[in-house]
């Protein structure tokens, strides 16, 4: 297989990952939204989990995408420096997304800034957004598929906290996040949160931290410990499925950080809905696809 036809197979691929995505939510989300649906008494609450359920069988039996926001489409790449198509990649997943637009379908949703003009493709400057972390040696890929809709990820918030604010103030910060704006962004939710020494490094990390399974916690047992109390946190405010109140209002919250300046805390948070889209695929040398996220996918 020449380089040319190698592009064509793995843009093939990707467009098919990126139209399954919209359609079928990730298993260990199935999973969760099951656990807390279980817990949940009230009439409402238990009406609005039926109907999440239901609203995934109809994507899957009616093979179209189970929320009209399909988002903007963002990656994560974590490509080996041996990998055949590193240079090929960010062209290839943009093809990837214009091909799922009219393949899968999905809602127009790239607007090019000041000109106000619908690219109808989901491309254009700047957009599919492309995340990288290059892995010497490696010739393999990982790549993280996530759509990134306007009710709840792409609001998020971040700022620069002074060092006497503490932790508490970082954890004053996202309960101000999920009181305010929490509401709007269909839960429950998957709360990330990045902390780290400026604000662009620690809204970036808020957003990868999206991306992590659900049930994982941070390496830094204070982290973890934070992660725990924050979702206690969250879950006591009562927003319960699409904020029609509830037991439980989270997924759960997950923390990545970085070290940082000793004069300054960045915080950030980002949240996913309870249709939490997004999927991981691993390519080998070889362009053959292993999905992690969604069982029996074959690609």
């Amino acid at each position: 297989m020449n380089q040319t036809e190698q592009v064509r197979l793995m843009t093939d691929k990707m467009a098919k990952f990126v139209g399954y995505i919209g359609k079928k939510l990730p298993d260990d989300v199935i999973a969760k939204l099951s656990e807390m649906r279980k817990q949940e008494t009230s009439p409402l609450a238990k009406t609005l989990y039926d109907t999440m359920f239901r609203n995934q069988e109809l994507a899957v039996q009616l093979d179209r995408p189970s929320c009209q926001d399909t988002g903007v489409l963002q990656f994560w790449v974590k490509c080996g420096t041996r990998f055949p198509l590193i240079d090929d990649l960010e062209a290839l997943l943009k093809e990837a997304v214009v091909k799922a637009t009219f393949e899968t379908p999905l809602r127009h949703n790239s607007v090019e800034t000041f000109d106000e003009v619908n690219t109808k493709r989901n491309v254009g400057k700047g957009t599919p957004t492309v995340f990288w972390d290059i892995v010497p040696h490696s010739d393999q890929c990982e790549i993280y598929a996530y759509m990134a809709g306007g009710g709840c990820t792409l609001p998020g918030k971040a700022m620069v906290l002074m060092p006497g604010a503490g932790y508490e103030g970082v954890t004053k910060f996202v309960m101000d996040q999920m009181t305010s704006y929490g509401l709007n962004a269909c839960p429950p939710l998957l709360v990330g949160v990045g902390v780290a020494t400026s604000v662009e490094t620690a809204a970036l990390l808020s957003k990868k931290a999206l991306m992590r399974p659900l049930g994982s916690h941070n390496d830094n047992p204070r982290a973890a410990a934070m992660e725990t109390m924050l979702e206690d946190g969250i879950n006591s405010i009562g927003l319960g499925p699409q904020g029609m109140s509830g037991k439980l209002s989270v997924m759960g919250v997950h923390i990545e950080n970085t070290a940082r300046h000793p004069s300054t805390i960045g915080v950030a948070v980002n949240v996913g809905c309870w249709s939490h889209r997004r999927g991981h695929v691993i390519f080998d040398k070889d362009l053959n696809a292993t999905v992690t996220t969604h069982s029996g996918v074959q690609l």
